[in-house]
């Protein structure tokens, strides 16, 4: 075996560039992947769907067009996890509900799909809460996912799976989704890189938005696609095989700002927003401190102007379930609940008397926080936050029932990341440095509106610098 392939903290760069060259087999990197999730997930429990024999199929396909000489593509033979909760074609897709325990899709999610024309290996499915709606992993289909720093530990979600699958090294890159930080709390918490793009810069097809599947048409308005990977030149490289427009999702946006490569030096000089609570959230000392360290690398290493000002949004946890509920499919899984009970979490929202007046404030005060951020941002180039208040906490709180979004969890724990979905603005989580237990922290940088790029651009010079010493040493 190369030496390329026998570590599991490879990147999906240096795999696709071996893989192109002709340097390693995309099958070979298949079978170690594959051997990584037999020796690890018995633990981590990041995956409940694994087809060996599709998976070393599709690689075997790229290493025929390495040999005729044709172009296998940019991701060439990366082994990529896929969320439960994004339909895979001839896969197993639950969307972590009992209702679908044996759906197998027959089309690809148009993410998916451009996963596979770039030349990833789909290698399974990876665990999330059921239709997505817990920021923790649990269904009543799969074990509950953990933690890979400490596996008495939760990993966050709903993409729960995806953070641990990459953070346990089995994958280098995974596809998750992000309604209100589901993409960025997991990365957190597990310590890699997790990127939701603007809204609509990665196409939602079927997914969520799937009409056709009672319940799973939900979260229209706020739900994103994103990658985590174990770095932000890997997470560039898969933004340049996800965006670009799709007809059946009115939000996708035309163009792609990833085309060519990552350009270092965007931090310096900038002016850089600085919340480490948004004002009302109760943050972690550990994360205070470690948000703090990162700011004084900002000024000392890019001559970055840091303004400490935090964005006039308040509290939105109130209304918030009400545009999920704005956004849900209530019928369809009343009806699935009739036949069978769904998670606690979904039976709480399931359970409130909506009123049309819950919602038209719900989408007022989004309109308010929308115009809010975006004087914010017009007066720095970055916003920078925690991305959770706290690092992660006990398995246990993921396991006892309770009204969504669930029990035993910390108080307003993802008000970090829930603005950001509302105003579709990019965001990315990044690993800042470990608590004193050795769990990690995480950093968001938010962007103004549709500046993803400038947000990768950040992200890769703050990796760069936090390398050399995480910002809490």
């Amino acid at each position: 075996m190369s030496e390329l392939a026998s570590g599991p903290a490879t990147s999906a760069s240096d795999i696709a560039a071996a893989v192109r060259a002709g340097d390693i087999s995309a099958e070979q990197v298949c079978q170690d992947a594959l051997a990584r999730i037999a020796a690890v997930d018995p633990d981590v429990r990041a995956f409940c769907t694994v087809e060996p024999e599709a998976a070393l199929a599709a690689a075997r396909a790229v290493d025929a067009r390495v040999e005729r000489g044709a172009d296998p593509g940019p991701l060439a033979g990366v082994p990529v996890a896929v969320k439960d909760l994004i339909s895979t074609a001839g896969l197993r897709t639950t969307f972590g509900s009992w209702h679908y325990r044996d759906f197998v899709p027959a089309e690809d999610d148009v993410a998916v799909a451009r996963l596979r024309a770039a030349g990833a290996v789909i290698i399974g499915k990876t665990t999330s809460s059921e239709f997505g709606y817990s920021a923790l992993g649990t269904n009543q289909l799969f074990p509950t996912p953990r933690n890979p720093h400490d596996h008495s530990r939760v990993t966050g979600g709903s993409s729960a799976g995806s953070g641990a699958a990459v953070a346990s090294g089995a994958v280098p890159l995974a596809l998750g989704s992000d309604g209100g930080g589901s993409v960025r709390i997991p990365a957190a918490l597990c310590g890699v890189v997790g990127f939701k793009p603007s809204m609509g810069r990665i196409p939602v097809w079927p997914g969520c938005k799937d009409d056709r599947l009672p319940g799973v048409s939900s979260w229209d308005t706020l739900e994103h696609i994103g990658p985590l990977a174990t770095s932000v030149a890997d997470t560039w490289l898969a933004m340049r095989a996800l965006t670009g427009p799709h007809p059946y999702d009115r939000f996708s946006l035309p163009g792609n700002p990833f085309t060519g490569p990552p350009a270092r030096g965007w931090l310096a000089g900038r002016t850089v927003g600085l919340s480490v609570d948004l004002g009302f959230i109760d943050v972690d000392d550990e994360v205070r401190a470690c948000v703090e360290a990162v700011a004084e690398r900002l000024a000392a290493d890019f001559g970055c102007v840091v303004r400490r000002a935090d964005p006039p949004t308040g509290d939105i946890s109130d209304v918030f379930p009400a545009l999920i509920a704005a956004d849900t499919d209530l019928d369809g899984m009343r009806a699935l609940a009739r036949a069978h009970p769904l998670a606690d979490y979904l039976m709480g929202l399931l359970s409130r008397d909506w009123q049309a007046s819950d919602l038209t404030n719900a989408r007022r005060a989004r309109q308010r926080v929308c115009r809010v951020l975006a004087d914010y941002m017009a007066g720095v180039d970055l916003l920078i936050t925690p991305t959770s208040p706290v690092a992660a906490f006990s398995l246990e709180a993921s396991e006892r029932p309770g009204e969504w979004p669930g029990a035993g969890v910390p108080p307003n724990w993802l008000g970090l990341c829930n603005p950001m979905n509302l105003t579709g603005q990019p965001a990315i989580s990044l690993p800042a440095g470990l608590t004193a237990a050795g769990l990690p922290i995480g950093i968001q940088l938010a962007g103004r509106h549709l500046a993803d790029a400038d947000v990768l651009g950040a992200a890769l010079d703050l990796e760069q610098a936090l390398a050399t010493a995480p910002a809490n040493v």
